[in-house]
């Protein structure tokens, strides 16, 4: 167990934000280069820090029932995502609703956002697995783990293996004793071959060398701005940072319903009036959600523990 890491945090602030910017369909419509920039490494960052963070050092019934409370919201969600997908016209409309289509949104291939909890639940069973029930060298495990997150993938065909490899990428960091600031040294320069790689639209795939390398110098440039943020936005983006698991799992809600004061903003027509009030919503409605449910005492039921939103810095778990 450690102290948790800041720069962590404020790339996880980072990662998500762009996430909500651009499930904002207007911002992804009026900027859709951009948009395939940022998907190219933005969910990457995320399954590298979780497979960094991932503790597989508890014991089985610990573990599991972590699993277990990550699994509830995300059955909930991906639920109630599919059945609105359903009723309202989106682009990922579903025309029918029955037991074996949510059965299989739900187990085989989620719908919309939340496909990241369902890698991440499998990718970290996988990794428990391999590390706590096998004895070998930490590299026989790695390999063991990769071939693993392979087979579920080519052959069971229940997550994407690009996706699987960033969680290995953090594991294998983590198996390295080697702290995450000395595999991802910040750099300014980095800007350079970013650039470059990005005005390829071919490059822009994260299952690809050229993505692996995007998503790489992405986290690097941002941790660089980490060090020239005043300390107010810095405290802000750690607290982001520290509650990105309920903003990932509510803002669907909200980019649905910013939707309806677009029309008000008609004479702002780069659209970034339009994110930065959206993105705001979309973040301040997350945590109030959070904030009701610890004190309503309904996290319980839904996350497996009394409060959910993070206010404190505590320790990485």
């Amino acid at each position: 167990m450690e102290h948790r890491i800041k720069e962590l945090d404020y790339l996880k602030s980072i990662l998500i934000l762009l996430m909500v910017a651009f499930h904002l369909v207007y911002i992804g419509d009026k900027y859709p280069y951009i948009k395939q920039i940022v998907y190219t490494f933005h969910m990457p960052a995320f399954l590298i820090i979780s497979g960094y963070l991932t503790n597989v050092q508890k014991d089985i019934r610990s573990f599991m029932r972590k699993l277990l409370w990550i699994f509830i919201p995300y059955l909930c969600l991906e639920t109630g995502y599919v059945l609105m997908s359903h009723i309202l016209p989106v682009r990922e409309n579903v025309p029918e609703i029955s037991s074996s289509i949510l059965l299989h949104k739900i187990f085989i291939k989620p719908l919309g956002p939340y496909w990241y909890l369902h890698t991440l639940i499998i990718c970290s069973l996988l990794y428990y697995l391999t590390f706590r029930y096998t004895r070998m060298k930490t590299i026989s495990q790695a390999i063991l783990l990769g071939l693993g997150l392979f087979a579920v993938s080519y052959w069971g065909g229940i997550m994407v293996l690009a996706n699987a490899i960033y969680f290995l990428a953090g594991v294998i960091i983590k198996q390295s004793k080697l702290p995450f600031i000395r595999i991802f040294q910040p750099s300014l320069l980095a800007l350079v071959p970013m650039i470059l790689l990005c005005c390829f639209p071919d490059n822009l795939n994260r299952g690809t060398l050229a993505g692996i390398t995007i998503t790489y110098l992405a986290i690097i440039i941002s941790l660089y701005a980490h060090s020239y943020l005043s300390k107010g936005i810095r405290q802000c983006s750690y607290f982001i940072g520290r509650n990105t698991l309920v903003i990932f799992l509510f803002s669907p809600l909200f980019t649905i319903l910013c939707k309806m004061f677009l029309s008000f903003l008609f004479f702002e027509p780069t659209g970034i009036l339009f994110m930065i009030i959206s993105v705001a919503i979309t973040v301040s409605g997350c945590i109030i959600i959070a904030w009701s449910l610890d004190k309503l005492r309904f996290s319980r039921f839904f996350f497996g523990q009394d409060a959910i939103l993070n206010q404190q810095e505590e320790i990485q778990d």
